[in-house]
């Protein structure tokens, strides 16, 4: 599987990435190894999407990282995730920003 994924990073700003390992890729995130994130830890994994092949996972990312891309990421992935977020700490006292 390849896969498309955004961190909220510690600035409150959205990191967009693609990997064949996701498990191993937020490690590296967590552990300073990447260079885009390393001064912005801890990082959040917010939302991610699984794919059959590397072109959809890159197509994907790039399109998150487009103008149209970002808008869509804001007004349909972002207040999802937000929803999740407020569901779980209301109801488990989980979740949420902080």
């Amino acid at each position: 599987m390849y896969y498309t994924y955004i961190l909220k990073l510690s600035d409150n700003t959205i990191y967009t990435g693609y990997s064949t390992n996701l498990k191993q890729r937020i490690k590296q995130h967590d552990w300073g190894e990447v260079e885009s994130t390393k001064n912005l830890r801890p990082v959040k994994l917010i939302y991610y999407s699984a794919f059959e092949t590397e072109q959809l996972a890159v197509k994907f990312e790039k399109y998150l990282k487009s103008s149209s891309g970002f808008a869509f990421r804001n007004k349909h992935l972002l207040p999802w995730v937000l929803k999740i977020f407020c569901f779980q700490r209301r109801v488990w006292g989980v979740g949420g920003w902080g």
